[in-house]
């Protein structure tokens, strides 16, 4: 499959941005059920770019960078997910099973990037040191245009190389092999979430679980509202967070000087 040149460079604008805020902007734009949906979009296939999306989410739902380890990278594996199941007619599971490859060059971008950023710190320490805010900004616009620009070739090259082979690759690769990667990238959902729970679950929070658990098995065997399922348990999720908000507001502003609330009274 072909692609137009205002494509390819949306796409590169696209992973430029969301590769800095990863980072820099801190807004989740990189999040692949965002990105999903983006570049499905610039390929004309907004569907696809919404399940791939949402598939390869739950694959780093559990992900978080720990000092100098870094997970598969997000970005460029959101990315490749979505243009692998377009481009390529790829089943979205088996999509994201196979950007994990690709997501490991993104975790190595950063890692040779953070390498070689670490003297030039030195830089925004001494800028530091004469009270130059301008050459701290400079280093960190630096850092970020190459960030940027690093994430956006390798995407654009494996994006024009995979839409100029087009469904060859598919060809090549055995069934069994396309189911293998459809079976991992289906279990890899489950892995990222319990990595997720592994992380946020406490005693505190087994209850809303449960909850969760059993609105999810009642709403679903409803025929009318199973395909609205996620989206009612969405509302009731945000309605029991705001409630729990409300009632530690209530509880932080109480006074408790000059009384005795043993008793409850």
């Amino acid at each position: 499959m072909h692609y137009s040149f205002i494509q390819v460079l949306l796409i590169f604008i696209v992973t430029f941005i969301v590769a800095i805020d990863q980072f820099s902007f801190l807004e989740s734009l990189y999040q692949p059920i965002v990105t999903g949906p983006i570049i499905g979009a610039i390929l004309g296939d907004l569907q696809t770019g919404l399940i791939v999306g949402g598939t390869y989410q739950l694959i780093t739902i559990g992900n978080m960078p720990v000092g100098g380890a870094q997970p598969p990278n997000a970005v460029i594996g959101g990315i490749m997910a979505a243009v692998f199941a377009i481009t390529l007619n790829m089943d979205p599971a088996a999509a994201s099973g196979f950007a994990i490859a690709f997501a490991l060059l993104g975790q190595y971008l950063i890692t040779i990037l953070f390498t070689v950023m670490s003297p030039i710190m030195k830089v925004a320490d001494n800028a530091a040191h004469n009270a130059d805010p301008k050459g701290i900004a400079k280093v960190n616009y630096i850092e970020m245009a190459i960030l940027g620009a690093g994430f956006g070739l390798i995407v654009i090259l494996f994006f024009i190389a995979g839409s100029s082979i087009g469904t060859t690759i598919t060809d090549a690769i055995p069934k069994s092999v396309m189911n293998a990667l459809s079976t991992a990238g289906g279990m890899m959902r489950y892995v990222g979430f319990a990595v997720l729970l592994r992380v946020m679950m406490n005693k505190d929070f087994w209850g809303f679980y449960f909850i969760g658990f059993a609105l999810a098995l009642l709403v679903g065997s409803i025929d009318g509202l199973a395909q609205s399922t996620l989206l009612i348990l969405a509302f009731v999720g945000f309605a029991f967070a705001y409630w729990d908000y409300q009632i530690s507001i209530k509880t932080k502003n109480i006074s408790v000087d000059g009384g005795d609330y043993s008793d409850g009274i």
